[in-house]
């Protein structure tokens, strides 16, 4: 099976490589972004109220892991402010 090799001009060079990093970090984003509204959705689902620095935090954060860490959070907390306390 043939492999493609893009030959277009700018291939290989730091056009092509300010693009994919720029493709990268939008996907890195958007998935930041979709993780946020879930949290943000499952406290809402079980009532628990979001105030708005809460809401703000969750959704300016783009960091995944930490973001995870609050998805499993978001599952059992009573308050919306004990997504951020570790352990």
């Amino acid at each position: 099976m043939a492999t493609y090799t893009p030959n277009f001009p700018g291939s290989k060079t730091i056009v092509e490589e300010s693009w994919l990093e720029g493709r990268a970090k939008g996907q890195t984003e958007g998935k930041a972004e979709g993780k946020a509204e879930d949290i943000l959705r499952i406290l809402e689902v079980r009532g628990v109220e979001i105030p708005d620095s809460v809401r703000e935090r969750v959704i300016e954060c783009t960091d995944l892991d930490v973001l995870g860490a609050w998805f499993d959070r978001s599952l059992s907390v009573a308050h919306a402010e004990e997504l951020f306390v570790e352990g």
